[in-house]
């Protein structure tokens, strides 16, 4: 019998179990949950509990979700987020800390957020946010996959597995710029960033427990490589295979392209 009346299918690859549900909404819902109740039975063994967070519109669900969740004292809670536009103006809507600022990191009180600031110099970012990430050691990741298959910003020709630094500065490639397009954030890609600062794959990875959220059509591609495709750095989301405590959560849409 399925746990929830919307899960359609549950397997394992590797080590990476992966959820199906009806529809987007409803994953939203699930993975917020599963994300509370992992966030709750940390709280009950330590004093506060780091979370890193994705910005983008294939969160928003589980965002708005996980806001609503029973029983999170966010008052001991950190957040983090995983990338930021390099040289963005201020005000932008696009920038990913605002992003998740108007739909978590204001409707809950943390203890505190961690912003990645990409108009800083990015070294000296870089080096900041890293500091942090080491002082704060990552309890949770919630994360999506792009369309080329990166998580946060590691776009395949900057994906590293072995990557010896925590966060640095990277060139955006066209299908992530694209899908920034395809996602509205942008109307046009001569308006999308090419530059970003991004956590690294092993900043992402180290993190004990790892709850990724891909709805969507767009993302059927991205979620047969990654469920499919030998786990290398040509389908960065591949190395979610060898976490020990990853899911990933996809809909009926984005999953469409898996035998049943």
């Amino acid at each position: 019998m399925p746990a929830t009346p919307s899960l359609v299918r549950e397997f394992t690859v590797d080590t990476l179990t992966v959820q199906c549900f009806d529809t987007r909404e409803n994953l939203g819902i699930e993975a917020a949950r599963q994300a509370a109740e992992a966030i709750r039975g940390l709280l009950q063994k330590q004093q506060t509990v780091n979370i890193i967070f994705a910005a983008a519109p294939s969160q928003n669900e589980f965002l708005a979700a996980l806001a609503e969740q029973p029983g999170i004292i966010w008052e001991r809670i950190n957040a983090f987020h995983m990338d930021e536009y390099v040289n963005l103006a201020e005000e932008a809507p696009q920038r990913f800390g605002t992003f998740l600022s108007d739909r978590l990191f204001s409707k809950v009180p943390l203890k505190a957020v961690y912003y990645l600031n990409g108009n800083n110099d990015p070294d000296a970012e870089c080096k900041r946010y890293a500091e942090l990430l080491q002082e704060y050691p990552t309890d949770i990741v919630c994360m999506g996959i792009g369309e080329n298959c990166h998580i946060a910003f590691n776009d395949p020709h900057v994906a590293h597995f072995d990557d010896p630094v925590l966060v640095k500065k990277v060139g955006l490639d066209l299908t992530s710029r694209w899908q920034q397009v395809h996602d509205g954030c942008f109307a046009s890609l001569s308006e999308v960033p090419e530059y970003a600062l991004t956590l690294t794959i092993p900043a992402l990875v180290k993190a004990p427990i790892i709850f990724c959220m891909v709805p969507a059509a767009h993302k059927a591609e991205a979620v047969q490589h990654t469920v499919t495709d030998d786990i290398s750095e040509q389908y960065p989301s591949t190395i979610l295979r060898k976490h020990g405590n990853a899911t990933l959560f996809i809909d009926k849409e984005s999953g469409a392209r898996l035998e049943s």
